[in-house]
């Protein structure tokens, strides 16, 4: 019970209303995994020290000694002694699932998850139709408590992805809170393969169509193509692309996206430690013409945020909704040769007109809170303010 109690202390202290969106299968704004050229790393005093500490770990300590664990907590505590939030150590299993996740494919239950940077409350945003975990009873806005009976409050998201993934036709136990009086609900998921949904699409009124996008993975490409085309088969007059909560993905891949929306020239660029900079840019082969209006919030980051800063910069849809969550620096995956890789952030990034959001984030050009309805819980007023200004330009 004590271990309950001091889950929700702090915990509903509006740690809910900004969340850091990690995702299930995504981890920011992030290039192609490199190989890392070994340098040594440790010096010789902390080779000593360490020396130090296996020898009283093994004459005074009590308990079992995993010696693989020490070492791979050894990897871990060293990469997050950078202090940095987006830079990460990850074991041979995690990076397994990492690759799996950056394709768009996976063995796993099929919901994607988002964790509280202040709390680290992890909660179930979208829960996949037909998934393995709709089938258990899991729902959107689930909070997840516990994992195989063990608490993942504050826990790194990565890590609570890997142990919920597994190989298929197994099951994975996991204890969630639901509603308002945060009743526990146990399930038993049995795992299976997914294809992540990243994009989701429909008609609305007046020729209106409606395009979000929940993350940017390998998938996502194909799957932006084939919902424009569907809109585009439909009458579609208008674009409304949907950003909330979409925690970023793969540079390339969003790049690729705008090369279908705009005109020629500059997507983004990266400055590296050495200053050296990288242009994506955009060819002259498609360009979006229609009207169109993106949907942003303080959940929208990293590569959500360089496709939102483009259209803002090149003028060709306004940005509707709350300030965006500031995540402006690159990631890349380095390979260790051991099935293990390390993330590091290697890289900023800046929009077409050069802005820096790290930190900051992107200033919609029409600020609209999200404002619950209780009588019409489907109700959107965000999507409704982001379809009256596409109507304006019809």
């Amino acid at each position: 019970m004590d271990n309950k109690k001091s889950f929700f202390k702090g915990a509903f202290c509006g740690a809910l209303a900004i969340l850091l969106v990690i995702g299930a299968v995504s981890c920011g704004l992030r290039t192609n995994v490199s190989s890392l050229q070994g340098k040594k790393t440790v010096t010789s005093d902390t080779d000593k020290k360490l020396g130090i500490l296996r020898a009283l770990i093994s004459e005074s300590y009590l308990g079992e000694v995993d010696e693989k664990e020490l070492e791979e907590g050894l990897y871990e505590g060293y990469i997050g002694g950078l202090k940095d939030p987006y830079s990460v150590y990850y074991d041979a299993e995690e990076t397994k699932a990492f690759m799996e996740s950056s394709e768009g494919e996976y063995s796993g239950i099929g919901a994607v998850m988002t964790q509280s940077k202040d709390s680290g409350i992890i909660t179930l945003l979208h829960v996949y139709e037909d998934s393995p975990a709709m089938k258990a009873g899991l729902k959107d806005e689930d909070i997840l408590y516990k994992v195989e009976d063990r608490e993942v409050t504050g826990e790194d998201l990565t890590e609570v992805v890997s142990r919920i993934r597994g190989e298929k036709g197994t099951k994975v136990e996991m204890t969630v809170l639901r509603g308002s009086k945060n009743k526990e609900v146990t399930v038993n998921v049995i795992r299976d393969t997914i294809e992540t949904q990243t994009v989701e699409t429909k008609m609305l009124e007046d020729g209106i169509g409606y395009l979000a996008v929940s993350e940017f993975d390998a998938v996502t490409y194909n799957q932006y193509v084939k919902g424009l085309d569907t809109l585009a088969g439909q009458g579609m007059k208008g674009l409304v692309v949907d950003l909330r909560s979409n925690p970023g993905g793969n540079l390339n891949t969003v790049c690729d996206i705008l090369n279908l929306m705009l005109p020629k020239g500059l997507i983004v660029y990266t400055q590296n430690k050495d200053g050296e900079k990288r242009e994506y840019t955009s060819d002259e082969e498609n360009q979006f013409t229609l009207p169109m209006t993106v949907l942003v919030n303080g959940n929208s980051a990293s590569a959500s945020e360089i496709y939102a800063g483009a259209i803002q910069d090149y003028g060709i849809g306004k940005i509707v909704g709350t300030q965006t969550y500031g995540k402006g620096v690159v990631q890349q995956i380095f390979d260790l040769k051991d099935g293990t890789c390390v993330k590091l952030t290697i890289a900023e990034y800046y929009t077409p007109k050069g802005r820096n959001i790290n930190g900051k984030g992107i200033t919609p050009d029409v600020k609209v809170e999200y404002e619950p309805d209780e009588k019409e819980p489907e109700a959107d007023n965000q999507l409704e303010k982001a379809v009256q200004e596409l109507k304006k330009e019809l």
